[in-house]
């Protein structure tokens, strides 16, 4: 065992605070240029099945686990999206709901009024050409902003991420235009090399922001344990076949933390995530890579 693998068992906490819920690989969008999931209309809801998501909400309870997130892909289509989150408020936690806002069923608007219920978006421009060639799907700028405004409406607690891909033009309008609608708690993220992002490169360590795995981990729809949504590409073990506490008190999984690189800066706390900063401050989760934090505009 080296000295670094030593240090990283003593120092890696048991569980984390937060923890993400891969729960579905379809999405009504591509985002061909971006998603990390490599989501679309025709990927499936993974090998997953309800009760064991409901027994890894109950797990993450108990162990201390504060918050979890709903992700996909868009979790809203998993069959038994509203049972899940229900379940997850039952047992206490606080609940991210990361959506696309393409579409919204009616009867999910009063789950997302529920106290303790937060929904996180993507906005990536302000105009609908520029919205909608990221996410390849006419008419999707145009439904998430009408949603985005619904949400704000109904009091709901709205976080924005603009994934800055067109070198900081409509991200710089998108959030003045946001801030115009009365979102306040917006960050604005860059391109990771990973998923659709990476073409025909080998995921890095040097994508992650340097948190994964201290504070945040990730359940994919498969049932593996990752340290975070965006490090897919580091399994830490399986919750079809052991515990999460299991998981989280293995030397693979301290194996894994020991090997993602602290950032050269700190942008984010624990809470972070895509489309997440923490507690409205002022980080982007940026890579460990960057020399220096990306600003907002």
């Amino acid at each position: 065992m080296t000295a670094i693998l030593d240090s990283a068992v003593t120092t890696a906490p048991p569980a984390p605070d937060v923890l993400e819920l891969e729960i579905t690989n379809r999405c009504q969008l591509t985002c061909s240029s971006i998603c990390f999931v490599q989501a679309g209309p025709t990927k499936g809801h993974g090998t997953m099945a309800v009760e064991e998501w409901r027994q890894v909400i109950s797990q993450a309870a108990a162990l201390g686990v504060k918050k979890i997130k709903l992700i996909g892909g868009e979790p809203s289509l998993h069959p038994h999206f509203a049972e899940l989150l229900e379940h997850a408020l039952a047992e206490g936690l606080k609940v991210i709901v990361f959506s696309n806002l393409y579409r919204v069923r009616e009867a999910h608007w009063s789950l997302y009024t529920r106290p303790g219920v937060t929904l996180a978006t993507s906005y990536h421009a302000d105009t609908d050409e520029g919205h909608d060639a990221i996410t390849d799907r006419a008419g999707s700028h145009a439904a998430t902003r009408a949603n985005i405004i619904e949400a704000h409406r109904r009091g709901i607690p709205v976080r924005v991420n603009i994934v800055d891909v067109l070198n900081g033009q409509q991200a710089a309008r998108a959030r003045t235009e946001l801030i115009a609608l009365g979102i306040t708690d917006i960050t604005t993220d860059q391109v990771r090399a990973i998923g659709n992002a990476a073409e025909k490169t080998i995921p890095s360590t040097s994508e992650l922001c340097g948190r994964c795995a201290h504070g945040v981990a990730a359940v994919l729809s498969d049932g593996t344990v990752t340290p975070c949504v965006m490090g897919r590409f580091l399994p830490a073990g399986q919750v079809k076949d052991r515990t999460l506490g299991d998981v989280f008190s293995s030397q693979d999984w301290h194996e894994v933390a020991a090997s993602i690189p602290a950032g050269r800066f700190d942008p984010c706390g624990p809470d972070c995530g895509p489309n997440d900063d923490t507690k409205g401050g002022g980080g982007t989760c940026g890579p460990a890579s960057d020399v220096a934090p990306p600003t907002a505009d």
